[in-house]
């Protein structure tokens, strides 16, 4: 091929800027959120209306023996790899439950690490659900880097997209979310239903960090090693910082924006 740099230089002439897709454009193949057969919302519905005040404060036991005796279908049990608190409770109490991993491609590899042990522990199928574009792909179609000019963006087709995808099997989803994480969260049902018509259920809503850890180490959990160096709250590589001692848990996430949420919860 031959070499016209000289055209730019002495023409004035400039190579055409690469045109980027707008990030609020998903990329083509994006579904819509899986549905949910219409009984099943009423019935879900019905369920949240009947027990979600009984739920709110009770134990992770409690809460986990009621969906097992009251969810109508099969349940996913949400796992950030951050500890394995989730995976453990549920392989006592929701045998039949599939665990489903967010793999965006931006994970620390220890968090890779993590959820390779989880599925070599538990008896539960591992899903590992990823986003349409790998991340080069994603970094040819809309910039390089995308979180660091758009984390809302890529929040959403990392994570918030793929997990509606393969929400299509389930009933309704085991999150880890506590009310201790942050002031945001300081009002989370332990019963919900999500805006598409799903139980949202959190066994872990009433737990402290320290009564997390403290499982941890009783029940000899699986340990994410960055949590022992300063990461309280692990995400995507790039977006998670260490935290200093008694700062907000979720203050490393998304540190250098006013986003606290990725948008799977809110």
């Amino acid at each position: 091929m031959s070499n016209n740099s000289h055209l730019f230089k002495s023409y004035g002439v400039k190579p055409a800027a690469h045109s980027f897709t707008d990030p609020q454009i998903s990329p083509p193949g994006t579904t819509e959120p899986a549905p949910l057969d219409a009984k099943i919302q009423e019935r879900n519905q019905e369920l949240v209306n009947e027990y979600a005040d009984a739920l709110y404060d009770a134990s992770a036991q409690e809460i986990l023996e009621w969906a097992h005796d009251n969810a109508p279908g099969k349940l996913a049990v949400t796992l950030s790899m951050e500890n394995t608190v989730l995976a453990e409770l549920a392989s006592k109490y929701l045998p039949d439950s599939d665990f489903l991993f967010l793999d965006t491609g931006y994970h620390f590899p220890e968090t890779i690490d993590v959820a390779d042990q989880v599925d070599q522990r538990y008896p539960q199928p591992l899903i590992r659900a990823k986003p349409l574009l790998g991340v080069p792909q994603q970094d040819d179609r809309y910039g390089m880097s995308l979180y660091s000019k758009d984390p809302a963006a890529c929040c959403r087709m990392r994570k918030v997209e793929p997990l509606a995808t393969y929400m299509q099997p389930y009933s309704g989803w085991i999150t880890g979310l506590r009310r201790a994480d942050s002031p945001v969260r300081a009002n989370t049902p332990a019963l919900d239903i999500d805006q598409n018509g799903r139980l949202k259920i959190s066994p872990l809503v009433t737990w402290s960090l320290e009564e997390t850890q403290e499982y941890i180490t009783d029940h000899d959990l699986i340990i994410h090693p960055l949590t022992l160096a300063g990461y309280p709250s692990i995400g995507c590589a790039p977006c998670t910082a260490p935290v200093a001692e008694g700062e907000d848990p979720r203050s490393g996430r998304w540190a250098q924006f006013t986003k606290t949420e990725c948008g799977l919860h809110t």
